[in-house]
Formats: structure tokens, sequence, C-alpha cells
């Protein structure tokens, strides 16, 4: 079909507005163990029921915003594809959309449940230093799935856009990194609202299991499209290193 008609661009631009909400802004540099300025949120509603900071700057925050820089490509790409996937030149983005097309199809519960377990199978484990030469590399959704692979935080970077473009509300989605006590080491998980519960979508399960049943794990800091926060009684210093 060559390059798509008025619909078509039409349905791409839609598609390239849905995520405007992850336009990135700036913010003072910092380092992981020094996340920064913080302002305290009395009363939260988010994963936990926990009081949250709002973190001004710091390596984290840094982290989320260079990340939603390279979202920007990835979703020109999805818009391009969106719009004619005959001619789409990227498989990634293929997968990408087969992934929302899927959550699209149903709704509550089984729309969270389906990008849970189509992330999951979609993707192999993979440590950040064995693909990138680098520590904690946040990967934009079509980096992993072009790759096939990804950590835990790549996971839950796919299953929050992937629930977003299938039409969910963003205050009703986050990214939380939580401490595992069990393992002396540092996960991420999607988290996502359906009546009123916070459900945690893991790559290392199947099953959702909502905030309130998550056993021997400690929440530090969460992300949204707003930003990061961190949890009101989490230390400042090294919780947020993921491994």
């Amino acid at each position: 079909m060559g390059m798509f008609g008025y619909a078509g661009a039409l349905r791409a631009l839609m598609f390239a507005f849905g995520l405007l909400w992850l336009a990135p802004v700036e913010v003072s540099a910092g380092t992981l163990l020094s996340p920064g300025g913080a302002v305290l949120i009395k009363k939260s509603i988010e994963p936990f029921g926990r009081a949250t900071a709002i973190l001004s700057e710091g390596g984290l925050r840094d982290k989320w915003l260079s990340l939603q820089r390279r979202l920007s490509d990835d979703l020109v790409q999805l818009a391009l594809c969106e719009g004619d996937r005959e001619s789409c030149v990227s498989p990634a983005a293929l997968k990408f959309l087969a992934v929302i097309d899927g959550a699209k199809a149903t709704d509550g519960r089984a729309r969270l449940g389906e990008v849970n377990r189509a992330v999951n199978l979609a993707i192999r484990p993979a440590d950040d230093l064995v693909q990138y030469g680098a520590i904690d590399v946040w990967a934009s959704p079509l980096m992993t799935f072009a790759n096939g692979a990804g950590d835990c935080e790549d996971y839950a970077i796919a299953k929050f856009v992937a629930l977003r473009l299938a039409g969910m509300a963003p205050e009703d989605l986050r990214i939380v990194i939580m401490h595992d006590m069990l393992r002396g080491e540092d996960h991420a998980v999607a988290a996502a609202r359906l009546d009123g519960q916070w459900l945690t979508l893991d790559n290392r399960r199947m099953m959702m299991v909502a905030d309130t049943d998550v056993r021997n794990y400690r929440p530090t800091f969460v992300v949204d499209e707003v930003g990061v926060r961190r949890y009101e009684d989490t230390p400042l210093v090294a919780e947020a290193a993921l491994r």
C-alpha cells in the first residue's frame, strides 16, 4: 500500500498523542544512591497504601526521563505500523502491537492477565550487563521486544506501556520497585488498579497478586507518567539499583 492515506495518518496521529503523558521534563542531575529532593504526599493512593514523596531530582528520576525520550522513538514506529501494518519494517513493533491488540480485545481483570501473560511469554530473562554491557539499563518496549529478552524492569515497562495504549487510565497504572527481603535484591513489577484494588503484574509469575497479598517484599519507589516517588518510610540510599 505504500504511504498510508488520510485515515491511516489520522490513526497514527491519535496513537502518538496517546502517549503524550510520557513527554519528558527537565530535572537536575543526581545519582541512584542520592535520589535528590522530595516533597511528601501525606495521603497516598499508591500501591501498598503508603504515603510517598515526589523526587524532583536524582538518578532514578533521570533514568525514567531518559526512558521517556527513547519511548518517543517507539511511539513514532508504533504509529507508522499501526497505520499500515503490511508495510511495517519493525518486527518488534508488530509483536508489541499484537500484545496491545490482545489487551484491547478484553477488559477488566482479563485485560490485565492477557498483558501479563503475553509479555512474560514474549521476553526471556536476561541480565543488563550481558545484553548491554552496563548495569541497570531501562529499555523501551521495542528495544526489549527486538532483543526478546530483558530484566524485571523491562517486563514492567512493557506491561505499563501496553496497558496504557490499550486504553487504561494513567492514574490506574504504576511501575513499583520493591526490595526482595529473601533474595536481598531489588525487583520491579507493573501495577494496575482495578475496582479500587492494585494488582501486581510480575515477570516471575503468571498469576496476578494484589498488593495486600504481596509477601517478603518492601516497596521502595513508585513510577508513573507524572514521575518518580519514594515511599515515605524508605531510606534514601541503596534501594534503587536494580539487578
